[in-house]
């Protein structure tokens, strides 16, 4: 079961020669956009997070064929990131497709995308902050599907063992360091969350620091609020309270969540997947304590992709303008636990889903991790230095971020 939904930097387009074989290639479409909706045969790649999310993704696009006269076949990619490019590299890209956070900028810049969502009705209807993160040179080019945002999940039993309240739930660094110690046992650590950007990034933000300039010109991975935030996660390595995952004999936190092996973690809303392996596990989900810079924590999401100058751009908007209505991001919602990327459907998920409101509320002050076209891989090599942490230098770490994010940023803004 594949739970850490957004989360990971795994294998990129950017890797390897896929990016290449993209750009010696047309973006697969045909020389001028539109076509009928009656009447066509769809294909529709999605990276499925299981049974539950293609089956009801299945259901919602033949329901929209039956009404528009046309016919979808959903795919569920085995690797989305490869099947999609190996698409495009060959001349023949879905129709639609899941477009995540982390490869939308390199698609954008090489013009593979059709920016549909900039004229369509409903495209003040998305958070600010999902807009954004699928918007290239100012242009909305994709409508986001859903959204997650990471919080603090605590296991409520272990919560009570250490006799521990609500009045305890930390809300700042501090209070994270005495609940982490209290609940950490001689077999259970009191928290765990992955030795990647996409945990530990959240730290480094929460002390005010970010990767990128205002402006986004300038690389600033190695500014004192990002050491700070830093060298927090290695002050609860070495105090002892925060293990790694692989140090518990576990995937991932979630995982060592449900076997008891840690008693807090850092995930977001796909945690609700744990009861078909955990079904007994009692967790609650609360906001990421603040920093010294405040509240802060990361927001993902995929939109849906729309090949540049596709025949079948009509049907395929039509189909995204369905799929994004707020009655079914409702359905999906309570299918397989995602948060609706409209304002007013996630108000209707917070009530409808109380024991996911905090990653709701969150997405106020959420930020999209850094995703240019080339960052990937950069994170890729921090994500490495990052499992090394307890015993590293985070100023060094930093250091070498600093170097080679400002390369890649250069070397994007070159194009």
């Amino acid at each position: 079961m594949k739970l850490q939904r957004g989360a990971r930097w795994g294998a990129v387009l950017v890797a390897g020669g896929l990016l290449a074989s993209l750009a010696a290639c047309s973006s697969g479409g045909s020389d001028s956009a539109g076509g009928d909706v009656a009447g066509q045969k769809l294909t529709v790649l999605i990276g499925s997070s299981g049974d539950a999310e293609t089956k009801a993704v299945t259901d919602a696009a033949t329901a929209w064929g039956t009404t528009n006269k046309a016919t979808v076949k959903v795919v569920a990619a085995n690797d989305l990131t490869q099947q999609l490019g190996q698409g495009f590299a060959g001349g023949s890209p879905p129709d639609l497709f899941y477009m995540g956070w982390d490869q939308f900028q390199t698609y954008a810049s090489k013009q593979y995308l059709e920016p549909y969502a900039d004229k369509a009705a409903n495209k003040d209807a998305f958070y600010p902050a999902l807009k954004s993160a699928f918007s290239y040179k100012d242009k909305f080019y994709c409508e986001p599907k859903d959204f997650s945002t990471l919080g603090l999940i605590i296991n409520s039993e272990k919560w009570d063992a250490a006799g521990l309240t609500d009045a305890d739930i930390p809300t700042d660094w501090a209070g994270l360091e005495t609940v982490a110690k209290k609940l950490t046992t001689a077999d259970t650590a009191g928290l765990s969350f992955g030795a990647e950007y996409g945990r530990i990034g959240t730290f480094m933000n929460q002390a005010g620091g970010s990767m990128l300039s205002k402006d986004g010109k300038k690389v600033t991975a190695d500014s004192a609020e990002n050491l700070a935030g830093l060298t927090e996660v290695k002050k609860l390595l070495t105090d002892g309270v925060l293990k790694f995952p692989a140090d518990l004999d576990s995937g991932w936190s979630g995982e060592a969540l449900g076997k008891g092996k840690a008693a807090m973690v850092i995930e977001g809303p796909w945690i609700s997947g744990l009861k078909t392996d955990y079904p007994d596990l009692k967790y609650k989900a609360v906001e990421l304590p603040a920093g010294p810079g405040g509240q802060s924590t990361f927001t993902f999401s995929n939109c849906w992709g729309i090949p540049a100058q596709s025949k079948t751009t009509a049907a395929a908007e039509s189909l995204v303008k369905f799929l994004t209505a707020d009655e079914q991001q409702l359905k999906f919602s309570d299918a397989f636990g995602v948060i609706p990327s409209t304002e007013s459907a996630a108000k209707v998920y917070s009530t409808t889903f109380p024991q996911n409101a905090s990653f709701v509320k969150s997405n106020d002050y959420a930020v999209s991790p850094v995703a240019f076209a080339g960052a990937s891989t950069v994170i890729g090599d921090f994500n490495s230095q990052l499992q090394g942490l307890s015993t590293g230098d985070p100023k060094a770490i930093l250091s070498a971020l600093q170097t080679n994010l400002q390369d890649a940023l250069d070397a994007a803004n070159k194009k």
